[in-house]
């Protein structure tokens, strides 16, 4: 280690590892309005980063349960596509946003009240008490 790294205390230096995160916003329950296609591109771009399920309505009147897993955006609405895993199981399905009439964020959001500094603190304190650690995700 080179004497610039040593001036520092172990505290400063994780300190100035941790990048500030982002805001996360509550949607588990919303309806955006989608009046037009930039309402409909960001709500959709929201619904993106959503970690639970989506309803959607579609312009034939299909109600679909499911979580959005990829989007392709193309110059038009008609050429701008959502894939959904259907929440019913059945095959994972590909959308155009030219058909999307209603989006509605119904699903609980896995994300919510996960931050990565609680988790960290938690971790480090079971740590220091002796506890075996093993990692593993949270049940669905």
């Amino acid at each position: 280690m080179t004497a610039e790294v040593l001036k520092y205390s172990m505290a400063e230096i994780e300190a100035l590892e941790v990048a500030p995160g982002t805001t996360h916003e509550n949607l588990e329950g919303w309806v955006p309005g989608l009046a037009g296609e930039e309402e409909l591109r960001n709500a959709l771009e929201k619904a993106f980063d959503y970690r639970g399920d989506v309803t959607l309505t579609l312009k034939s009147n299909e109600k679909i349960e499911a979580y959005i897993f990829n989007r392709i955006t193309g110059n038009s609405l008609a050429d701008s596509f959502i894939q959904i895993f259907p929440a019913d199981g059945s095959a994972k399905r590909r959308i155009s946003y030219e058909e999307i009439a209603r989006l509605e964020f119904t699903g609980k959001d896995r994300a919510a009240g996960k931050h990565w500094e609680d988790w960290v603190k938690n971790y480090n304190e079971k740590k220091a008490a002796g506890e075996s650690l093993a990692l593993h995700p949270d049940e669905i």
